[in-house]
């Protein structure tokens, strides 16, 4: 194979892998990834619809003082349920602070997903049971853990896949080129899922990167790369099922750029109008996901009313059983705040220990009548 035809090899599409226009009509494609059957893409549709009420509801908790913060995936669910889809139950994802609706898509009980964002101290569900990584907030540091989790797998000659997602502020950041690096030496099987969506908090794409696209940072590590419309469903699925079968046949990992846009802020702190214009969010909001594969799905006869409003009823039911688990005070431990700090605890974290429990027991104290 010539120099040129080896780097051929990484390079993504030129534009996006689109199957779905706006409207949801299929478009030509010369895609060489086998389109998903009907029976998985109702089920994507049934688990977008169930996403997007997720998020709505846990935004809504947040107006309610539930919630401390809450980053809105809204707009992103091709990107998200595609992700916890395209996964076996053997294999790893390692989400962001984004990416709570893959998480309750992955099967990860909603709740215990939402309790850090109340306050919680812990990764508030069991990441083993789930194979689901702790929701990471800082910046790309997840990718590395990803690596080695993979290559540690695969030492021990376990077949699985590792999901790793993040941003594009994160794709700035030197731990996504080191993770990058690694996974390419040592051919770990891992899928790296960028959700573009448009900013890192307030600052555009232009000013983070001058590459043509995110997936073309795969070329320089020699990693198959991939870049598809993160809006449409049909061809998100179809591209994380493909990349799964790369990556367990031994070809190393894969990086996957998903052009999208987050509809909401940043996070319920966030005030984007200070940044981006109305029309940008506009039109973006027409190329909904949801409503691109409903319009596909009723075409080709897989879906109705009927199953649109049953669909919509079940997520009002999860929606409840959110607001009533949130709702829920949870018990609290003070020892907590000191039980966890270091495996042998040091003397000041003692002394601070006493204080506290000294504190406490004296706010407890009946007080004598006057």
């Amino acid at each position: 194979m010539s120099v040129v035809e080896s780097y051929q090899k990484y390079l993504p599409a030129d534009v996006a892998v689109q199957y779905l226009d706006s409207a949801g009509r299929p478009t030509p494609s010369t895609a060489r990834y086998p389109r998903p059957d009907g029976a998985r893409l109702v089920e994507m549709y049934r688990k977008m619809v169930l996403g997007r009420r997720f998020d709505e509801q846990a935004t809504a908790l947040t107006k309610q003082g539930r919630l401390a913060v809450y980053p809105s995936s809204r707009g992103q669910e091709a990107c998200q349920i595609a992700a916890a889809m395209s996964l076996h139950p053997r294999d790893w994802i390692f989400p962001t602070y984004r990416d709570s609706m893959a998480l309750v898509a992955r099967g990860v009980d909603p709740v215990e997903v939402l309790a850090m964002f109340a306050g919680d101290w812990h990764c508030c569900y069991n990441p083993v049971a789930h194979r689901a990584a702790p929701q990471c907030t800082p910046l790309a540091t997840q990718l590395l853990h990803a690596v080695g989790l993979a290559h540690g797998h695969t030492c021990n000659r376990n077949e699985l896949v590792v999901l790793a997602l993040c941003g594009d502020g994160a794709t700035s950041e030197g731990d996504f080129h080191e993770a990058l690096n690694f996974a390419a030496v040592l051919k770990a099987p891992v899928i790296f899922l960028v959700q573009n969506n448009g900013f890192a908090i307030s600052v555009p794409l232009a000013r983070q990167s001058a590459a043509p696209s995110l997936a073309h940072k795969g070329v320089g590590y020699g990693i198959g790369s991939e870049q598809v419309d993160g809006n449409d469903p049909v061809a998100m699925l179809a591209i994380l099922d493909e990349a799964r079968r790369y990556v367990l046949d031994g070809n190393g990992p894969v990086i996957v750029e998903a052009h999208t846009y987050r509809i909401d802020g940043h996070t319920n702190a966030d005030d984007p109008t200070r940044y981006r214009a109305s029309d940008e969010v506009q039109r973006w909001a027409e190329r909904d996901p949801i409503a691109r594969l409903d319009a596909y799905l009723r075409a080709v006869g897989l879906i109705d009313d009927a199953d649109v409003e049953a669909i919509k009823a079940e997520a009002e039911t999860l929606a409840a059983t959110v607001r009533t688990g949130m709702n829920a005070d949870r018990p609290v431990d003070p020892d907590d705040l000191f039980r966890f700090v270091f495996a042998e605890p040091t003397p000041a974290l003692r002394e601070q220990h006493a204080q506290a429990r000294a504190e406490l027991a004296s706010e407890l104290e009946p007080v004598a009548p006057q």
